[in-house]
């Protein structure tokens, strides 16, 4: 009986990620996409999805593995997303932050009001630069449905309308530099993800990040458990309900975050795409630059 759970929960999966990747066309044949892949049970669970869809859709895939710096945490995730790429055949690129930018996290994080900030900004500017340089079309990620309402919720929160346009499993493209983001795990739940993991045993990083703690992102994920606790379904009707608002209708409110998304131009420091004069994370290394100094 075990085993028939297992494999009708594998068979779920695989036909809700595939039904997502055909309705929002999310792969086209053909296509070269870029898995960004930390080596958590999320990324790890989209490249074995992808891996399995590569022969019915007709695509490339490479993945690429960024390694923040953080001491006694990344070195696992590492590990663990190249022992499931070397698993299923999958090239990897590794990078880290100290080879690219010239510093690690633990070496700058207290420069900011959270470590989430540069790490997010370095991460995000490593992968689509690598991404560019192969000629990937995409970049995937294993953002899943309880990602994404937190975001939504954070960024409701703050009234970040240029936010709302890169909620939904496809961002579009914006800029010949920017390679846009697919999300296979969209409407797939945190919950489940770990629940795949163990019953087919794969190795994956369970960690928490050890700066994780101290974050909105935190709070706000605490404060959505405790609610699906009390009230089952209220993750699912958040995702339903920013959807139908923010998404799927093409509105004033839509256009207001487009509008300011569009207007990019190349960074005068670096020559990234950027909104503003100077990119973000050309803006922090001058910040973390006057801090070491």
């Amino acid at each position: 009986m075990k085993y028939l759970q297992k494999d009708e929960f594998n068979v779920n999966i695989k036909k809700r990620i595939m039904d997502l990747i055909s309705e929002w066309d999310l792969i086209q044949e053909g296509e070269l996409i870029a898995l960004a892949l930390s080596g958590g049970k999320d990324s790890v669970l989209t490249l074995h999805m992808l891996h399995e869809l590569q022969a019915e859709l007709d695509f490339e895939m490479v993945a690429i593995a960024v390694d923040e710096g953080i001491e006694g945490y990344r070195s696992h995730g590492m590990e663990a997303a190249q022992k499931n790429a070397d698993l299923l055949g999958v090239k990897l690129l590794t990078k880290s932050f100290k080879e690219e930018a010239g510093f690690t996290l633990d070496e700058v994080y207290s420069f900011f009001k959270s470590a989430c900030m540069p790490c997010g900004v370095f991460r995000r500017n490593i992968l689509n630069k690598t991404a560019y340089e192969i000629g990937a079309s995409k970049i995937a990620t294993g953002h899943n449905l309880d990602d994404e309402i937190q975001s939504f919720l954070m960024s409701f929160a703050r009234a970040d309308l240029v936010k709302f346009s890169k909620f939904g499993p496809k961002l579009d493209v914006i800029h010949p530099q920017l390679i846009p983001r697919i999300k296979p795990l969209w409407n797939i739940p945190e919950k489940e993800v770990g629940i795949w993991a163990v019953l087919n045993d794969i190795e994956v990083h369970f960690d928490e990040c050890p700066y994780s703690n101290l974050s909105l992102r935190a709070k706000t994920k605490d404060f959505l458990n405790r609610a699906e606790s009390r009230e089952p379904g209220t993750k699912k009707a958040i995702l339903d309900s920013f959807t139908k608002t923010f998404i799927q209708k093409s509105s004033a409110k839509n256009d207001i975050s487009k509008k300011s998304l569009t207007n990019l131009s190349g960074c005068q420091s670096c020559g990234e795409p950027s909104s503003g004069v100077i990119c973000k994370a050309c803006e922090m290394k001058e910040i973390i630059k006057n801090n070491m100094a």
